[in-house]
């Protein structure tokens, strides 16, 4: 059964990774001229999928990579340095910069026709740390009743991420530029932290220490 410490610690990750207060200017930018309520359903639906799609990794994660013959220990070192650059560009103000090309692109190319599925879910909510994020807690969460407490814990994520989506233009304006760039910066260093300890479990995995 899953420790109180290994909770905590999931919550934090998947938060972090997540990024709600850093999305919420973003998701601003994508929905531009939208009404209340088509500002909720793109969120919600968005959220949905996210929920989704992380869970579907959760759960089938580790499998797909023991087919491809990838050791749980590789996937948390490599996983764990894909996180670190995350929480490198979070600290130097680069992954916001990121998400924004990320969505403006989308924009051009799919013109709103469905930015619930891509941008917001993939790849601004379900991305690429996310995805690493939720396999490497799987492979803490073994048990049944584990991994239930992970969906459980991606779906209280989802909430929260939905929740500020919903107030994103509030939350904006009272973060302001100061506000965000401080909040980014001691999530990434959280990010860091977290990210190197992953490394080094990895590689006593992998090293059998």
């Amino acid at each position: 059964m899953a420790t109180a410490d290994a909770l905590i610690n999931a919550m934090t990750t998947m938060l972090v990774t997540l990024d709600p207060p850093g999305l919420a200017p973003v998701f601003l930018g994508l929905t531009v001229g939208m009404s209340a309520a088509q500002r909720k359903q793109v969120a919600l639906r968005g959220s949905i999928i996210g929920f989704g799609i992380l869970t579907v990794f959760a759960l089938f994660g580790a499998g797909v990579l023991g087919l491809l013959g990838i050791s749980m220990g590789a996937f948390r070192i490599a996983g764990g340095m894909l996180l670190f650059w995350i929480s490198f560009e979070m600290v130097f103000e680069k992954r916001q910069e990121r998400k924004e090309k990320t969505s403006q692109a989308a924009i051009t190319i799919d013109h709103i026709r469905d930015l619930a599925v891509f941008p917001l879910a993939i790849p601004l909510i379900a991305g690429p740390g996310a995805i690493s994020a939720t396999v490497l807690l799987a492979g803490t969460f073994t048990s049944v009743f584990d991994r239930a407490l992970l969906i459980s814990v991606i779906a209280l994520m989802m909430l929260i991420l939905y929740v500020t989506l919903l107030l994103a233009e509030r939350l904006d304006r009272i973060l302001g530029v100061t506000g965000r760039a401080i909040l980014t910066r001691l999530l990434g260093v959280l990010l860091a932290a977290l990210s190197v300890q992953f490394v080094v479990d990895g590689v006593r995995a992998a090293f059998n220490l």
